[in-house]
């Protein structure tokens, strides 16, 4: 099982959207068992693939979203009739993601969301209890009993104890990053964040490289940012040849749970799946 996370430390750079469409490429194209992990309290990738309706039916039902990976307390729950009763966090090996549909897929093709959850939140303020290594250990559960081939993590664009979690749970990282000037500064800054990550928890992280986001080849600030990755010594190797271009029908069908297969565009449908089967060929080959 191959566990990615998509990680920047800065918002609107397309990683939500690209967190869902690779992990929905490698299920209908690929034919891979994938589960998706929303780490984003802003649960957006949760949203590109459940309506609102549907979701709190689902939270009203009881079934499981990230708040049950990382929630290891005990409630109490008051009822009028039996009075206060303890009710104890849920047991990672019990934890059951949401299956999503996936028309027109090859055969043994799955997805599974373990959604987002707003009430991370309330949580954030009781870090540092070993928390962080909670999403690891399901992650662990979840290979042992050969669930999935690969997990998809989408991460919050800033610095916490979700970032850390799924960064400790990964075996390799990818930066979406905008093709603008202070995009490409953060990426350095990033390098150093997931850096020192890695040393803390004594846990290799392999950076499979940089996916371009919301370009247009056309603008002067693409050819800017391909000469920055290509000949910077750090980065030199590590940028993805196809890239995400600016499609508006994208965003505007995401509310609508629609993914980039879906839509009647090849340009971003070829995008999409080019750049999925750079990061199957990148894990087979080492990177």
């Amino acid at each position: 099982m191959h566990t990615v996370s998509l990680v920047n430390m800065k918002g609107g750079v397309g990683k939500s959207t690209l967190a869902v469409n690779i992990a929905d490429v490698l299920a209908r194209r690929h034919g891979k068992r994938v589960l998706l992990i929303d780490t984003d309290p802003q649960f957006n990738a949760t949203q590109m693939l459940v309506g609102g309706d549907d979701y709190v039916q689902k939270i009203q039902a009881g079934q499981n979203t990230i708040l049950d990976v990382f929630d290891d307390q005990a409630k109490v729950r008051l009822s009028a009739v039996a009075g206060p009763q303890i009710v104890p966090a849920v047991a990672l090996e019990a934890i059951t993601p949401w299956p999503i549909p996936l028309p027109n897929s090859v055969p043994g093709g799955s997805l599974k969301l373990l959604a987002g959850d707003l009430e991370l939140y309330r949580l954030e303020m009781n870090a540092g209890a070993g928390r962080e290594r909670r999403l690891r250990r399901f992650t662990e559960i979840c290979a042992q009993r050969g669930d999935y081939d690969f997990v998809i993590i989408d991460t919050p664009p800033t610095p916490s104890t979700w970032m850390t979690a799924a960064l400790f749970a990964s075996d390799y990282y990818v930066i979406p990053v905008r093709p603008e000037p202070i995009s490409r500064t953060g990426v350095d800054l990033l390098k150093g964040v997931v850096d020192r990550i890695s040393a803390n928890f004594g846990h290799p992280i392999e950076c499979l490289g940089v996916v371009l986001t919301i370009t247009d080849e056309h603008y002067n600030v693409f050819t800017q940012a391909v000469d920055f990755f290509d000949n910077n010594p750090v980065w030199s190797g590590k940028r993805f040849v196809r890239n995400l271009p600016r499609r508006t029908t994208v965003a505007e069908n995401q509310g609508d749970q629609v993914r980039i297969l879906d839509l009647d565009q090849p340009e971003p449908k070829t995008a999409i799946t080019g750049i999925t089967s750079e990061l199957v060929q990148r894990i087979t080959n080492g990177n």
